[in-house]
């Protein structure tokens, strides 16, 4: 019973030394050893590794890409001097663990006070070179790109590279908007009426083309009319004539049947005319029994 005991407690220290002295590299990982507080080396791929336990420590520090966010909008001024507020973000990694640890003591809090105020600076002096329209719209993958490369250059100090700086947001302050707001309202209903005024006068000009082409089109109308009546009046005079050369007495008993039929278009019609008047010669005739008309 000893005997086990015996072996259960060298089994369980043999562990312990074990425990102490295997430590394990994740891939997304960097580890230091440390020696009595001396780096000693610097492990950046993963696997299975060996210390010496109690003189020997590991730290591990993160190998991936890391965000760091402003709290809250940054208040920038421009070349107009206007206020501008920024809402950006800063993509970096740590590529030198050892430089890391002995400039900010591998303190991730830290490397983000310094790359926060590298950047900082960075975007005020390139802001306070531009407008708002350029740092809206303008100019804003250039000023990215440059403050990447700028912010890199300070942070490879301390063993960090900017992988990229984005400004995901510019916005202009509640006093500044309000005031551009009306400037842009007002300009817009400039645009607006004076679009307005332009249709108006093309309204005018294609309506007075269009009154100037209807008297044409009436005009030539009324002449072609006109014309055509013409024609068919000489035409009607030349059968009129015809007819009256080939039988002088039908032509008259004719013309008298028109004149009847024009005078007493209406049973109310009353005509006032003597009763030996010519009007009635032909009804004088029909009324002896048409003998004349016959002749």
């Amino acid at each position: 019973m000893k005997t086990l005991n015996v072996l259960a407690a060298v089994l369980v220290a043999i562990l312990v030394v074990l425990g102490a002295t295997i430590f394990t590299v994740d891939q997304r990982q960097y580890a230091i050893v440390f020696q009595l507080g001396e780096i000693r080396s610097v492990l950046e791929e993963p696997g299975l590794y060996f210390k010496w336990p109690m003189i020997q420590n590991v730290r591990y520090y993160d190998k991936r890409i890391l965000t760091l966010e402003s709290a809250e909008p940054e208040r920038f001024l421009t070349s107009e001097k206007k206020n501008v507020l920024v809402d950006s973000f800063t993509k970096w990694r740590i590529i030198d663990p050892k430089l890391y640890y002995r400039s900010v003591a591998g303190d991730e809090s830290r490397a983000k006070t310094r790359i926060a105020q590298t950047v900082n600076a960075g975007l005020r002096e390139e802001f306070g070179k531009r407008t708002v329209h350029e740092v809206v719209s303008g100019e804003r993958n250039q000023i990215m790109e440059q403050m990447r490369d700028k912010a890199d250059l300070d942070a490879r100090n301390i063993g960090v590279q900017i992988v990229d700086v984005r400004v995901k947001r510019v916005e202009l302050p509640i006093d500044v908007s309000e005031s551009v707001y009306r400037r842009m309202d007002a300009e817009r209903k400039r645009v607006a009426n004076e679009l307005r005024s332009q249709g108006f006068a093309e309204a005018e000009k294609i309506r007075a083309d269009a009154d100037k082409q209807h008297e044409v089109i009436v005009a030539e109308a009324y002449r072609d009319a006109q014309k055509m009546k013409g024609e068919g009046d000489a035409k009607a005079s030349t059968i009129y004539a015809q007819a009256f050369e080939g039988n002088a007495e039908f032509y008259a008993f004719y013309r008298s049947l028109e004149a009847y039929r024009g005078s007493f278009k209406g049973k109310s019609d009353v005509i006032v005319v003597e009763p030996s008047s010519d009007f009635f010669k032909y009804m004088k005739s029909v009324g002896r029994g048409g003998d004349k008309v016959g002749k």
